[in-house]
């Protein structure tokens, strides 16, 4: 059995939309322009919580980020009335209104890089918000993301036993995309190996990097979030993402391997020098089990389609490694024939394929909602008990979308007033629901 874990999935807010803005994100840049329906992508997220909760997996939320963020815009020279500041950047800069809309957030794998309590330095659990500097949607969310965080996160046994770091200073030389470049593997001992993995590093040649894509994570940002949270050198792998992978929109490392206890489940275009990381985990984890998927079975084209590596890969209740897939990964010929021989012949005892298509037209899987904790038992208490979930709970939480979340938004829907104020009267409602008190800058 592994050490006990929670996850905090992203709730997604009243402003979700396909505007395309991310980098080498193959499918949001194809879903650019479509009109979405928050409600169903608010919905499809509870559902897969739900189907966590029934494999015994706890479960915890953050809540959404205020958009459209007026206070950005005004720090970009807009004034007036809110009213006044939509309808003038509306007019004028439509993009940057679709940026400061974003609903981004729900994507918690880049919430926060987590380093477990056994892991660190003084034995706390360490969380270093990410800068996301790469876009610009996203660079805005650090701020808030250290708030929800803080508010979130409790000291457990003891005073102090959570650390929550200011994110890493806003430079691309420092660029920071949280845990979806993070795995975290332990051996049969008990030991743990902490996985950073990076796309480029500070005297990169012109050559050495993705041609097609730029890469988001930098070395340099791994090796201080390493130091931050107290990392033993000899247990921590920096390892380079393979540039073909993020040229194929592999933009961050969980869309090409995902890794839980001894089991590390990878494509095989998935870092740089692929036989040098084997090597050195084989060294380190006690039991090491490496599936990897060769290009032959699965090209990285396919890999990236399907979404099949940014699966969840849980231990439930009773024990199973359970795969938790995207619906995408099920109708892929190609990808559902590796997750049969998955079933069949590896440690992992179960599928579980979810629908998140709403999610996934902007290119998030289940393992980019969710933010891993790894605890140690008897850790009661490091989630706030309103922002854990049961049965009970997420009905409450679908409740709360039906009240909030329209069917169905487009680009120009986003500078329409009464969306802001929609927007407000959720994020209102949800604190008061989660007992988060007043975290947001319109409530004070």
């Amino acid at each position: 059995m592994s050490p006990p874990e929670i996850d905090l999935d992203g709730l997604v807010g009243p402003t979700h939309t396909f505007a395309g803005l991310a980098s080498g994100n193959l499918a949001a840049a194809a879903s650019r322009g479509r009109r979405s329906s928050p409600r169903r992508a608010a919905l499809q997220g509870i559902d897969k919580m739900r189907r966590l909760v029934a494999l015994g997996v706890p479960q915890g939320v953050l809540p959404p980020h205020e958009r459209p963020h007026v206070a950005t815009l005004r720090r970009l020279g807009f004034e007036g009335d809110d009213r006044a500041v939509l309808a003038r950047v509306a007019r004028e800069a439509p993009g940057l209104l679709a940026a400061v809309s974003s609903a981004s957030s729900m994507w918690t794998a880049n919430a926060a890089t987590v380093s477990a309590p056994p892991d660190t330095a003084d034995g706390r659990l360490h969380v270093t918000p990410a800068n996301l500097v790469s876009q610009l949607h996203r660079s805005i969310e650090a701020g808030f993301t250290t708030t929800a965080l803080r508010a979130t996160l409790r000291p457990g046994l003891d005073a102090g036993a959570v650390v929550v770091h200011e994110a890493l200073p806003a430079t691309p030389d420092l660029g920071d995309e949280g845990a979806a470049n993070h795995t975290r593997l332990v051996g049969a001992d008990g030991a743990a190996v902490t996985i950073l993995v990076h796309g480029r590093a500070a005297g990169d040649g012109r050559g050495d990097g993705p041609q097609r894509f730029s890469a988001r994570q930098t070395l340099e940002a791994s090796q201080a979030v390493a130091r931050q949270h107290g990392l033993d050198p000899a247990r921590t792998l920096h390892v380079r993402q393979h540039r073909d992978a993020i040229d194929a929109g592999g933009f961050h490392n969980d869309v090409v391997a995902v890794g839980h206890r001894h089991v590390l489940l990878a494509h095989e275009d998935a870092f740089a020098d692929r036989a040098d990381v084997v090597g050195r985990l084989r060294d380190l984890v006690e039991g090491l089990e490496v599936l990897e998927v060769p290009r032959a079975r699965l090209s990285l084209d396919e890999a990236v389609g399907s979404y099949l590596f940014n699966s969840q890969l849980v231990t439930a209740s009773d024990g199973r490694l359970v795969l938790v897939a995207p619906i995408e990964a099920a109708e892929s010929p190609a990808a559902s024939a590796v997750l049969d021989e998955l079933r069949a012949a590896t440690p992992i005892d179960a599928v579980e394929i979810v629908d998140l298509r709403e999610s996934m037209a902007n290119g998030g899987g289940p393992a980019c909602l969710r933010l891993r904790l790894p605890l140690v038992e008897g850790s009661n208490g490091v989630v706030a008990a309103g922002s854990m979930v049961d049965r009970e709970r997420l009905g409450e939480l679908e409740a709360w979308v039906g009240r909030h979340h329209r069917d169905e938004l487009g680009l120009d829907d986003l500078a329409d007033p009464a969306l802001l104020d929609e927007s407000r009267a959720a994020l209102d409602d949800l604190t008061g629901l989660l007992g988060l008190g007043p975290i947001y800058d319109f409530q004070r």
